[in-house]
């Protein structure tokens, strides 16, 4: 059996599931595991999947996901976590037991010596596996079991379900308060018509969205670009446009005093709060007019943002 890390003499403290989002309770996990890890002289592992079970197992009740991949991947390696481990997950996964799963991916593979969970944590073939499950593999195989409890938040155990529905909603300030950060899409510019750029509002257009990303609901919202260390506020277009009898969905965005060349550079696009609704004008100029309104309405949302930000950060 092949291993998936480099050998550990001491073993790995191991934490394992979706973490869909790496909201405020996955943060909680991961900062337990780090605890332990430094503690017991051993490294810290997250072990995650790709793509979602449910897209496997229960293809019609797959959620959209918070995070792509990629997005999760660039959370992780903002955090104190040393190892991520993204199995794909298959049928053949799927099938496995949960005393296999564990005995196979997590202490053959894995060389888990300490494994924390969250408080809702189910494994296996059908989740069947629960704490219980843990804790006896666990004294038979030799390692220990600890159970994170839920971060909650208005009494409710923070949830990537409960995130999923903010988003939705278009609640994007509720969204962050539980992700500990604005949601957002990262992705590469591309090429569009240059329609902006002749409008005195030039845009910049992120390429196709995975379809699997939960966007919020079509419009205009004030928004936080960055890319190479660089962050502009900015304004963005989420939907078609129905001025120019364009059905095209897009998203494109406009950044505040900012004037270059961002065509196939990988950014980060933050929402902050919707503006309002994509709606159809009666001339490209009533529509610059309207951008104008939309642009002063986008600063505003954004410095008070920075101000939230900072208050928190001295708070």
């Amino acid at each position: 059996m092949s291993q998936i890390l480099p050998p550990l003499p001491n073993g790995s403290v191991v934490t394992v599931g979706s973490f869909d989002g790496v909201h405020l309770g996955h943060q909680a996990v991961l900062r337990e595991i780090g605890r332990r890890a430094v503690a017991a002289g051993r490294p810290s592992v997250l072990v995650t999947f790709e793509p979602h079970p449910l897209e496997v197992v229960n293809p019609h009740a797959a959620p959209q996901v918070l995070t792509t991949g990629p997005e999760r991947r660039e959370i992780l390696a903002q955090t104190d976590l040393e190892y991520a481990v993204f199995l794909r997950f298959d049928r053949g996964l799927a099938e496995l037991s949960p005393t296999g799963f564990v005995r196979e991916i997590l202490v053959g593979r894995c060389q888990m010596k300490e494994l924390v969970i969250g408080h809702d944590h189910g494994f296996g073939r059908g989740r069947t596996g629960d704490v219980e499950t843990l804790r006896q593999l666990g004294a038979s195989d030799g390692f220990a079991v600890d159970v994170i409890g839920p971060v909650e938040t208005g009494g409710h155990p923070i949830s990537s379900t409960q995130i999923r529905r903010a988003v939705a909603g278009g609640d994007l300030r509720s969204a962050a308060l539980l992700l500990g950060r604005p949601y957002h899409l990262s992705g590469r510019i591309v090429r569009g018509v240059g329609r902006g750029k002749t409008m005195g509002v030039p845009t910049a257009n992120v390429g196709a969205v995975p379809g699997r990303k939960l966007l919020p609901p079509d419009g205009v919202y004030a928004a936080w670009v960055e890319w190479r260390g660089g962050r502009y506020g900015a304004m963005m277009n989420q939907g078609t446009r129905p001025t120019f009898s364009e059905h095209l969905r897009l998203m494109e965005v406009h950044l505040f005093d900012f004037s270059g060349d961002l065509y196939d550079e990988w950014v980060k696009v933050e929402w902050i709060e919707r503006l309002r609704d994509v709606k159809r004008f009666g001339s490209p100029a009533e529509l610059k007019n309207q951008l104008q309104v939309d642009r002063e309405q986008a600063l505003a949302v954004l410095a008070a943002s920075e101000s939230d930000a900072r208050r928190v950060s001295h708070g």
